[in-house]
């Protein structure tokens, strides 16, 4: 019998700590009692794992520390009527049942801190293939027969950008790791690197056995301290164990793997401002070329891929490129991770082969719209993407496909949203975004962002005029020509898709000075309905000016001059008797 507590991120967040304590408490110890990092589920956290002797697993979900004696009596006993109330339903499972993976093979599964759970689970056995059987050029071969594009964002064939780097002139060459992950909503990486940190190495050592680099680089966001903990831990055991450092499996093949922890900066989700990072400097793109390849870190000869690309790396070598190939679609090859959060039922880490359409993973995995509204739009992509509307929610998910509807695939991202998701505020929050993040370097980005920005505060706020929508188009197109990197050349894609798809609502905020969706404070007002109101006065004791008046078993009444439109009343009324007007 084993107990395995998620312990990622969003796991311990919502207690899985506390359920481990209390599990202690109970008396069980290791290695019965472990821990695994995310599992995707993030909705159902905390989760426990019971294992029994044959493997079979019961997975209970919701977790707290309360229902640990319950646990350890089922434990004992072997009683499930004990766990009934936690076992997940068929329904919550159909998450996983649906998915395939390859990145997230193991996350969930293994406990990431410990280097023998990876080894037992096949780990660092493509890495002794690649380095004992195969010559460098037949590894990007390898890679180049897989299809594997770059899970960055841009799509890249990986085996071009590898091939390059070796046969890029220097004796000193680089692999570099961006496990930056700037996009709001997003967090693929993060748990790649907290639920399976050896996977994340031996994908990198084995790029840098392809294109000749004795020196890896892991670039990840400061704000993800425990990934930079266990992949600190992964680095020292792989050492110690002889996959990392020098004549790897007895061969003259050499490699060192550090960590740099990035300030946070999106811009340096960019490969050469992530360089002018790592290197001590502001980060700010480079004009290219030369390219990263020929001149990167330190001007030496450099490759930098995603932590998901890196994540593929090994399951590619153990199975054969033609195997990741079968998967997928002509020009998108393979599966892609997709954080899906916003108003939707199953939140969490979803995994599929390319090919599958939107309307699969929003309502097969995902399981639909939060509270059954109204689908109404999807951004993929984050602050670089765009808005899909929900007319196009069978469209494929492969790059070309989502390419054609203005967004793209990004690094994976996935925003949902409903009926009452305003989609001008959208545009306006992805921009606040993106003018923030700036870094600043050439004038359309860092100007044009903020006029874009301002223009769509102006909307919101009920103070937009005719010629707005012309005038963001055409701050648009000029920002998307004129600008240095991607950041700038990508920041008005979400403003362009809610243009072209949701047109109408731009043209009622400016036209009416009204908010179809009730999402932007200066345009609507709350109102009572007195034949509604039961005088139960508990809008107005949430309300925090003072705005409800009205005494017990009374209709109330909002001055709409104190009101400050901040939605504790609608929010807290049970009765249906406050509305958006």
């Amino acid at each position: 019998m084993k107990i395995v507590v998620g312990q990622g991120s969003c796991g311990i967040a919502a207690g899985a700590e506390k359920v481990r304590q209390a599990l202690l408490k109970e008396g069980f110890s290791a290695p019965e009692l472990t821990i695994a990092g995310c599992i995707g589920m993030c909705y159902l956290e905390p989760i426990v794992d019971i294992y029994d002797d044959n493997g079979d697993v019961k997975r209970l979900v919701k977790v707290s520390e309360t229902d640990a004696p319950k646990i350890a009596e089922y434990v004992r006993t072997g009683n499930i009527g004990l766990i009934a109330d936690l076992l997940v339903s068929a329904e919550d499972a159909q998450f996983l049942e649906k998915q395939t993976r390859i990145a997230l093979r193991r996350c969930g599964i293994i406990n990431p801190e410990e280097l023998a759970d990876y080894e037992k689970a096949d780990g660092y056995s493509a890495l002794k293939k690649a380095i004992t059987e195969m010559t460098p050029e037949e590894v990007i071969e390898v890679i180049k027969t897989s299809g594997l594009a770059g899970r960055g964002g841009a799509g890249f064939p990986t085996w071009f950008k590898w091939n390059a780097a070796r046969q890029a002139e220097g004796d000193e060459k680089y692999l570099i790791c961006n496990a930056d992950e700037g996009d709001p909503g997003a967090f693929m990486d993060r748990a790649v690197i907290e639920s399976d940190p050896h996977n994340l190495i031996e994908g990198m050592l084995i790029g840098a056995y392809a294109i000749g680099a004795q020196n890896a680089v892991v670039y990840v966001r400061a704000e993800y301290p425990l990934a930079i903990k266990r992949l600190k831990r992964a680095i020292k055991q792989a050492t110690e164990a002889g996959y990392l450092g020098k004549n790897i499996f007895g061969s003259d093949f050499t490699c060192n793997m550090t960590i740099k922890a990035g300030a946070g900066a999106f811009v340096c989700g960019e490969e050469t401002a992530l360089i002018e990072s790592l290197e001590g400097h502001r980060g700010m793109p480079r004009l290219k070329p030369p390219f990263p390849a020929q001149s990167g870190f330190w001007r030496k000869p450099s490759n930098i891929n995603n932590v998901e690309t890196f994540a593929n790396v090994g399951w590619i070598i153990s199975n054969g490129g033609e195997a990741f190939a079968a998967m997928g679609t002509e020009g998108s090859k393979g599966t892609k991770v997709f954080a899906v959060t916003g108003k939707i039922k199953r939140s969490g880490l979803v995994e599929i082969p390319m090919g599958k359409t939107l309307r699969d993973v929003i309502f097969d995995i995902g399981g639909g719209i939060k509270d059954n509204k109204k689908f109404k739009a999807v951004q993929m992509g984050g602050p670089s993407g765009g808005c899909i509307p929900a007319d196009l929610i069978d469209t494929v998910i492969d790059y070309k496909a989502l390419g054609a509807t203005g967004a793209i695939m990004g690094s994976g991202g996935m925003v949902v949203m409903d009926e009452g998701t305003c989609m001008v505020n959208m545009a306006k929050f992805f921009l606040d975004f993106t003018a923030k993040e700036s870094c600043g370097k050439c004038v359309p980005c860092r100007i044009g962002t903020t006029r874009m920005l301002e223009i769509l505060k102006r909307i919101t706020d009920g103070n937009g005029k005719q010629g707005d929508i012309e005038l963001l188009e055409e701050l648009c197109y000029g920002i998307k020509d004129g600008s240095l990197c991607g950041l700038g050349q990508t920041a008005p894609n979400p403003v362009l898709t809610t243009i072209r798809y949701f047109r109408d609502e731009y043209e009622t905020h400016i036209n009416s000075k009204n908010c179809p969706a009730g999402e932007c404070s200066e345009l609507i007002e709350y109102y009572i309905i007195p034949e509604k109101c039961k005088g139960c006065t508990l809008c107005a004791r949430n309300c925090p000016v003072d705005a409800v008046s009205g005494s017990v078993k009374t209709p109330h009444k909002i001055d709409i001059e104190k009101c400050i439109k901040c939605g504790k009343c609608y929010q807290s009324c049970k009765f249906d008797a406050i509305i958006k007007r």
